[in-house]
């Protein structure tokens, strides 16, 4: 992600609400001819509540007749998504995926190509949708959400821990100073970083070493000095759970979930913001879907994404908006009350210390670092 484009979402967050809107505007494909029955794919979780209370709800309160039913399997969109195509029946008509893998569907020809400005509402002063979204568009067939991270949470209760507490990310690799199991993400991304910026990497470096095998294989034994202490996850509520039920101390996962468990739950855990890993949420249409799927999907696109649905969504969780008229609508929690700006990974106090996350580099060597990887942990 462009730094330009972090500190613009990280000022406007800080802005009181006050946005004059345009008049609604209907969608392109308004009155032409639409499927009523959905499948979209997502995360599960706070995440997919979010979508489900922001576009979703609304969305079917103005179209009764419609039907969406969500597959939670965005984890492995990209490989359901080759096998669909491979067996010419693809069921899902819109997918929630990061943005790394949209860059890989568009560039094998599984997601469909977007024009924005055609297809996305325009910002209410009318800014193109393309300029609203700004750098956050990382691929003609992307359509961003949200921008979040992965970061780690960690018990405020552990007594082995005597006065110690956690103050960055390399706590995760000290067992002595803070032992106890973690837990990891069962993929390589971010676990790569972080473990070859603990062993003393720079930032700046991170990926020009991942492409060595040497590289790789500085990566593997870091982590090989906290494998047997590591559970791995597969679904972001994970790590919470696991917090919770003090089964680890402390684990990555996403900064949204970790929010759900310290503020909704009130859970005995902080979250530990540095280097945290940015990244981008956001939809892809699957390639060559039916007319009348595509007009209901395109429809539904042109309302989800509009300026203030995406504000919206930021009152169920805390990641921000990725259109930059959005940020400033952001107000509080829609349950609890509490003002979400300060609980964004974009928020300036929490955001001094990023990692940002290189969408492209992943589209490139993903498969490969994939393959090695579940060999690793196999070993």
């Amino acid at each position: 992600m462009k730094m330009t484009k972090l500190l613009m979402t990280t000022t406007a967050l800080t802005l009181a609400a006050g946005v004059s809107f345009a008049q609604d505007m209907e969608s392109p494909v308004a009155g032409e001819p639409m499927a009523d029955d959905l499948t979209f794919v997502s995360w599960g979780g706070a995440y997919q509540n979010s979508q489900q209370q922001a576009y979703v709800v609304p969305y079917l309160e103005m179209n009764p007749d419609v039907s969406i039913s969500w597959d939670e399997r965005s984890a492995e969109a990209v490989a359901n998504l080759r096998a669909m195509f491979e067996a010419d029946n693809v069921t899902w008509d819109l997918v929630d995926v990061v943005a790394s893998d949209a860059i890989r569907l568009c560039d094998e020809g599984l997601a469909m190509e977007v024009d924005h400005d055609e297809i996305l509402a325009p910002a209410p002063d009318g800014t193109p949708a393309s300029e609203d979204f700004g750098d956050l568009i990382v691929s003609d067939c992307y359509i961003p959400q949200i921008v979040y991270s992965t970061t780690f949470g960690y018990r405020t209760d552990v007594e082995a821990w005597g006065d110690n507490v956690p103050q960055d990310v390399c706590a995760v690799f000290d067992l002595e100073t803070f032992p106890g199991q973690r837990s990891l993400e069962r993929r390589p991304i971010n676990n790569m970083e972080w473990a070859l910026l603990c062993d003393g990497v720079a930032k700046e470096d991170i990926y020009d070493v991942l492409e060595t095998e040497e590289g790789v294989q500085q990566a593997f034994a870091k982590l090989d000095t906290i494998k047997d202490q590591v559970v791995w996850w597969n679904a972001g509520a994970d790590t919470p759970q696991l917090l919770a039920d003090g089964e680890i101390v402390m684990g990555s996962t996403y900064n949204g979930r970790l929010f759900s468990a310290i503020v909704e739950q009130d859970q005995p855990i902080e979250m530990l913001w540095d280097a945290q890993v940015f990244d981008l949420d956001g939809w892809i249409i699957p390639a060559d879907l039916p007319e009348e799927r595509l007009n209901r999907v395109l429809d539904f696109l042109w309302f989800a994404t509009d300026t203030q649905r995406l504000a919206d969504q930021a009152a169920y969780i805390s990641y921000g908006p990725a259109r930059a008229s959005s940020a400033p609508l952001v107000g509080t929690h829609a349950e609890l009350g509490v003002e979400m700006a300060p609980h964004m990974p974009t928020a300036p106090e929490n955001s001094q210390n990023i990692f940002v996350y290189n969408y492209e580099w992943w589209a490139d060597y993903r498969d490969d670092l994939d393959a090695q990887f579940q060999a690793w942990l196999a070993q």
